[in-house]
């Protein structure tokens, strides 16, 4: 394994970061803070509880999630085209590195700032609303395979786009609609049995319930099922990345 390496691409990502603090960080944090403005004093001045919580701190799983699977996404996406837009992926490829390595070191740092975005969220929302954290350990588990998870399909979307259009548009008229549908503000509980079960063909709808689950004990679905449902994600993304790069598509034109 070449650490090496792996510590290059990972440190160039992270840099780039640092560099558009605003873009990545502060942008994000913003927004979360006027969600909360908004959805606690309109609708959780008409729910007062959901499953025996406090509207305002049933949302704050459903905010973070919100914001790390698009930036999960994001980061990674926008990590893999610019090289392949500028063309110094082909350096990449001919050094004497492996696609793991490469993944490594693109994966590890678009779910290293998804983690430190959402971490950020975390402390933001204890400004606005008190919360506990029933399980720590599975929240800080389930919040890493999110990161990871999510920069991996990232990372293909990243591939397999053409321009810059095709970049964001999964991100926001996919994973974005799936979130606000997931179970982020509401439990699928108050809706009508047809709208209920249409839901649950939302994959989105499991990573937030079971997000939910590690932090109040309470949540609509089996957090069983949310473990699986990522770990399905997790292996079809890898399954998917290998195949690329033992094919070459769209990396080696």
């Amino acid at each position: 394994m070449n650490f090496q390496a792996i510590k290059s691409i990972y440190n160039f990502e992270m840099a780039r970061m640092w560099r558009t603090i605003t873009q990545s960080l502060a942008s994000p944090v913003i927004s979360t803070c006027l969600y909360f403005i908004v959805f606690s004093s309109t609708i959780g001045s008409k729910i007062s509880e959901v499953d025996g919580v406090s509207y305002a701190a049933y949302i704050v799983p459903g905010l973070i999630m919100l914001s790390v699977l698009t930036q999960s996404i994001s980061n990674a996406s926008f990590g893999i085209y610019f090289p392949r837009f500028t063309g110094t992926i082909y350096e990449v490829l001919s050094a004497p590195i492996s696609y793991i390595e490469i993944l490594f070191g693109y994966v590890g740092a678009a779910a290293s700032k998804s983690f430190i975005l959402g971490a950020v969220i975390f402390i933001t929302a204890r400004f606005f609303v008190d919360f506990n954290v029933d399980y720590p350990l599975l929240m800080i588990m389930f919040f890493i395979l999110t990161c990871i998870t999510f920069s991996l399909i990232g990372f293909i979307i990243g591939i397999l786009a053409e321009n810059f259009e095709q970049l964001g548009i999964f991100p926001s008229l996919v994973i974005t609609p799936l979130t606000f549908l997931g179970g982020s503000f509401y439990s699928i509980n108050m809706l009508p049995e047809f709208w209920r079960n249409i839901s649950l063909l939302n994959p989105v709808l499991y990573l937030v319930n079971g997000f939910r689950w590690s932090f109040y004990g309470e949540s609509d679905l089996n957090p069983i099922i949310s473990c699986i449902m990522i770990s399905v994600f997790l292996i079809i993304s890898l399954l998917t990345i290998r195949w690329i790069f033992k094919t070459g598509y769209r990396l080696k034109a």
